[in-house]
């Protein structure tokens, strides 16, 4: 996903989370932020940690990381 958007959008300047690559599911058109998948984002900590330690380090360290107006957007995929 992350090369076509890459390839779509080759002008703009776009912000991922590294090591989340397979999580993006998307971009938002207006603001070429990245959106990923909370559930995936999880999935992947999970390869290296338990699911509740996955959920907190995600929480604090990914989600609640700002990086200015280019900050990915996170969706809540697993409601």
């Amino acid at each position: 996903m992350l090369d076509r958007i890459l390839e779509w959008f080759p002008e703009e300047e776009i912000l991922k989370a590294d090591g989340f690559d397979d999580a993006i599911i998307g971009i938002d058109g207006q603001s070429s932020r990245l959106i990923y998948s909370v559930k995936k984002c999880i999935e992947i900590l999970m390869v290296d940690m338990e699911e509740e330690e996955a959920v907190e380090y995600f929480d604090f360290n990914v989600r609640g990381a700002y990086f200015g107006i280019k900050t990915p957007i996170w969706c809540d995929d697993d409601l």
